[in-house]
């Protein structure tokens, strides 16, 4: 297994290819023992080989992208526990994607807990300031096509009441200011996103707080406004986790 992952490791060193005999030089491997590898990694896939040159195959490739996600999602999911202890909320990254809301991350702590999802994210966007956030970056269209799959109804008694008046309240949304929700998804409870369009894709950071703490809901929410204005172009947050 050792062998073989050296000779990966040296044919995706060169980008056009290699010949079995430098390869077995480059690992220090016998010429056959080399060959009865490269031939074992080609038949698996991990390996391709064209006019005698050895290439990375579609199943390292894939091992490496899955490598490269995972060491993404880390760096997110680091990046949220710092921001949930440093402003003493819970953390939620949310995306927009293939027309459904996408919770694809939560930071909380037993001292912190997260709001539970008594209601499916997904069906209740109008009601919570995540969905709220992300409706608000996509066009009309999109909005519309969003609201005739998931209508708008009451979750709370301070849910919004219908679609039009939905429609109103993401259109007055300024670009770059937190979306504020307060008790329209769970009782007791406040709610802020910011939002964070990264190409095509609307995405959010969003957190939330007890009703009785809710005069720290906007300071906070700037503060992680602030902390992902500063981090957003070294954490690669813009794939999917």
């Amino acid at each position: 297994m050792q062998r073989a992952m050296r000779l990966l490791e040296r044919v995706a060193e060169h980008e056009y290819g290699a010949p079995a005999k430098q390869l077995a030089r480059e690992t220090g491997l016998a010429l056959p023992t080399a060959y009865h590898l490269l031939r074992t990694l080609v038949h698996e896939g991990y390996l391709r080989r064209e006019k005698g040159l050895f290439f990375l195959g579609e199943a390292a490739e894939r091992l490496s992208s899955r490598e490269a996600q995972q060491k993404r999602r880390s760096r997110v999911v680091d990046a949220l526990a710092r921001w949930r202890d440093a402003i003493g909320v819970p953390v939620y990254y949310a995306m927009y994607r293939d027309g459904e809301i996408e919770v694809m991350c939560v930071s909380d702590t037993q001292g912190t807990p997260a709001v539970e999802e008594w209601a499916d994210f997904r069906e209740t966007a109008h009601a919570h300031a995540i969905g709220q956030c992300l409706l608000s970056q996509l066009d009309e269209e999109a909005r519309r096509d969003h609201l005739d799959r998931y209508p708008v109804r009451p979750v709370t008694p301070y849910t919004v009441r219908d679609g039009n008046a939905l429609m109103k309240r993401l259109e007055r949304m300024h670009r770059m200011t937190p979306v504020v929700e307060r008790q329209e998804y769970a009782l007791g409870t406040v709610c802020a996103a910011i939002p964070i369009t990264v190409g095509t894709t609307a995405a959010t950071m969003a957190i939330s707080l007890p009703l009785q703490q809710a005069d720290r809901l906007l300071p906070a929410a700037q503060r992680l406004q602030d902390e992902v204005g500063r981090l957003f172009g070294s954490l690669a947050i813009s794939i999917s986790i």
